[in-house]
């Protein structure tokens, strides 16, 4: 398996594509049944399997990764090329994944107790692996506003 399976909820939301992962292999409703009571391992394998492919549909589509804890935020943007990430760093004993933190970060940017870092860093061989890697982590696929947000007020 290249990521992770997919829970009994995600499992039960992506109960027809499932059913049409097993129709792509002929697999039939009572074939599937009589597959996970004789051959286990083999329903196993079918499971991982379309975890896999659920992912990589996921992945390919994400620009966008948030990773926040009580002191840094990391923000993400998935170029073609490359990722893209802005940091944020409090130098007080502010936690911003409070409301009341995060409010006064937005207030106060420019504070000294803020710093910003950017950088630049190259995929490894798979950027969806990438991607899985940071959002395994911790960090939470977005649409981008505060990545925008912040990149315009830093460049």
């Amino acid at each position: 398996m290249k990521y992770a399976r997919l829970t009994k909820e995600q499992f039960e939301e992506l109960h027809k594509e499932f059913i049409n992962f097993l129709a792509t292999q002929s697999i039939t409703g009572d074939e599937w049944e009589e597959i996970k009571t004789n051959k286990p391992e083999v329903a196993e394998q079918e499971l991982d399997v379309f975890s896999d492919l659920v992912w990589e549909g996921v992945l390919s589509k994400v620009e966008y990764v948030e990773h926040i804890s009580p002191q840094q935020m990391h923000l993400f943007h998935f170029n073609k090329k490359y990722m893209h990430v802005i940091a944020v760093k409090l130098k007080n004993d502010i936690d911003i994944t409070t409301n009341e933190g995060f409010d006064w970060l937005r207030g106060n940017l420019m504070d000294d107790n803020v710093e910003f870092l950017q950088a630049k860093k190259d995929y490894s061989e798979d950027k969806n692996a990438d991607k899985f890697k940071l959002i395994h982590q911790g960090g939470a696929i977005t649409k981008g506003e505060l990545y925008n947000y912040l990149n315009k007020l830093i460049n």
